[in-house]
């Protein structure tokens, strides 16, 4: 007799499991604390032998869901195929179908290739692809994402006005589509279609002063700041530096060697060893730092303000300087540093762009050509950030500075 709703809600339960028979091979299997789960009863084709089916819970499957799966389950047994095989291969092509979409592609990407980058790098493309990518093309297999797709996506992001992001995100789409090619599980990069289909990013200048009397006014300001003392020795050096503040603020003990006067860490931006020569100021403010976070556990030289396990906030220096007074927008940032060494290192104190672009860590073929060199012109390197130092602390006392004309060859 074929069975109810009504017949299965009211059914007493039993010391032991049994089942309700539906007919044609579906019953229902009712456990003695009242867990109810569908079952199919049959025999494998040109076998014989019994088999039972799982066909789910009642009531998320309810007694017509039942009826159906239990229909084509027979479907396929007149066919001469086993349910059970046709579920089991089912399951395999779903996980094969999830090893291959755009996500799990995209994962193994960042752990074979973002894994030695900077945190602060690797994680800004971590949570850009998280929030933005992955909610829309997570899913889909990765050789079947087309260009129009792509275009959706990235236009999505361009709409909310962060256009830059949206070119950040097209160019990370295009590196886990081509990863997926290089790993067999993709054909063709449609990203190359999609060039010009943004509008280009009009270049965003960091604030930076590159007048003199405006530097050293914001040197005197910095030594006067009365907060904490690991932020006010990171806006001292920085500028005695002028790394870019996320792998400044990152800075390790294990990565300073202060006899040698030198620092190295891998640049964010090339993915290789940088090294910088410390001046003799820098060292002083390294040094007096030591005391305070030099046996800390995390090894950070400026570590956060509420864990030493984490470094500084990437804001903290930004807002020492609005607390100082000094505006973010139009006078100066951390990053904006680097702008005014980049000017004020040749246009005052000649040094050669290309040895300023090796010390900024910026990508700068050489002759074999290599993207980069950590030894490029150390020798001068070495002398230029001493240079860079004293001529820091004139500016800050006030003097007139007078240019120093080096020749061609030094």
């Amino acid at each position: 007799m074929a069975l109810t709703d009504t017949a299965i809600r009211n059914v007493k339960l039993k010391a032991r499991t049994f089942g309700l028979y539906d007919g044609k091979g579906l019953y229902l299997e009712v456990t003695p604390k009242g867990s109810k789960r569908w079952r199919f009863r049959y025999r494998r084709p040109g076998i014989g032998k019994e088999n039972r089916l799982s066909l789910g819970l009642y009531p998320e499957i309810s007694l017509k869901k039942a009826h159906a799966k239990r229909d084509e389950a027979r479907a396929l047994l007149a066919d001469g195929a086993d349910p059970g095989d046709a579920r089991r291969a089912a399951k395999e092509h779903k996980a094969q179908l999830a090893a291959e979409s755009f996500e799990a592609v995209a994962r193994e990407w960042f752990e074979r290739h973002l894994s030695k980058k900077a945190p602060g790098h690797r994680d800004k493309v971590v949570r850009r692809l998280e929030r933005d990518v992955f909610p829309y093309l997570g899913r889909r297999p990765v050789a079947k994402i087309k260009a129009p797709e792509i275009l959706t996506v990235v236009r999505r992001i361009e709409r909310r006005g962060v256009l830059e992001t949206a070119h950040r995100a097209l160019q990370n789409i295009g590196q886990v589509i081509r990863y997926a090619i290089a790993t067999g599980r993709a054909e063709d990069d449609p990203t190359p279609a999609l060039r010009g289909a943004l509008p280009p990013v009009a270049p965003k200048h960091m604030a930076a002063p590159v007048e003199p009397a405006a530097v050293g006014a914001i040197l005197r300001a910095c030594d006067a700041f009365e907060g904490g003392p690991v932020v006010a020795a990171a806006i001292r050096l920085l500028p005695l530096l002028f790394a870019r503040p996320g792998e400044f603020r990152t800075m390790r003990w294990e990565h300073l060697d202060l006899e040698a006067a030198e620092w190295r860490y891998t640049a964010s931006k090339t993915g290789t060893e940088h090294l910088v020569p410390l001046g003799r100021q820098a060292v002083a403010i390294i040094e007096d730092l030591r005391p305070l976070t030099g046996h800390l556990p995390g090894g950070w030289v400026f570590p956060g303000g509420r864990t030493p396990l984490r470094p500084m906030s990437n804001a903290a220096i930004n807002a020492a300087y609005r607390r100082l007074g000094i505006d973010t927008r139009t006078e100066l940032t951390g990053h904006g540093w680097r702008a005014t060494a980049r000017t004020l290192l040749n246009e005052r104190l000649n040094y050669p762009p290309e040895v300023i672009e090796h010390q900024l860590a910026h990508a700068v073929p050489d002759t074999l050509g290599r993207a980069y060199n950590r030894t490029k012109f150390l020798k001068e390197r070495r002398e230029m950030m001493q240079a860079w130092a004293d001529y820091l602390d004139t500016l800050k006392h006030g003097a007139d500075v007078v240019p120093i004309h080096r020749s061609k060859g030094a």
